[in-house]
């Protein structure tokens, strides 16, 4: 198993803050799908953090958070 690391931008449709982060992850080595990437990222990381900003008052939901990775390498 090898770790890897990426550099990430959350956008939320509605909430108007951006989460600029970090996320590591374990697996195989080889290539790395983005979309599978993405798709980790939102709901191990982004849905957490957006939550956590709207609170208890606003239901937040995976599909209206949109990710973009902007790099990837071995960590």
């Amino acid at each position: 198993m090898t770790t890897y690391i990426a550099q990430f931008v959350a956008k939320h449709r509605i909430i108007q803050i951006e989460q600029n982060s970090i996320f590591t992850w374990r697996q195989e080595s080889g290539d790395i799908d983005e979309s599978l990437l993405a798709d980790k990222i939102r709901r191990e990381s982004a849905i957490h953090f957006y939550r956590l900003v709207a609170g208890s008052n606003y239901e937040i939901h995976t599909e209206d958070i949109s990710i973009s990775v902007w790099k990837t390498m071995v960590f």
